[in-house]
């Protein structure tokens, strides 16, 4: 992912509760909403999450996650977004 896409996404998912909640509905739309080209037929499931982490948690952990989300690994990990457990997740990286 794009750095700058990457701060856009963390941004809003540590301040904007709209923009959370379309994220929450379909991260595949969010992220591509903000310029992310997500190729034909990929779902973003490494975003998926049964409850998403609070926006302190994700600006506490803002740097990170953008790290985890611009490197290769990004879409490998399906808890990157998990409430209580960004930690533990962004440590497997």
């Amino acid at each position: 992912m794009d750095p700058k896409v990457a701060d856009k996404l963390l941004e809003l998912l540590s301040t904007d509760n709209e923009f959370r909640a379309n994220f929450e509905k379909d991260p595949k739309a969010a992220v591509q909403s903000l310029g992310h080209d997500v190729p034909e037929g990929v779902q973003l499931l490494c975003m998926n999450t049964t409850q998403m982490a609070s926006k302190e948690e994700i600006a506490q952990a803002r740097e990170a996650i953008k790290e985890f989300l611009t490197s290769a690994a990004a879409y490998s990990n399906p808890h990157c977004f998990e409430a209580g457990n960004l930690g533990p997740a962004l440590d497997d990286k």
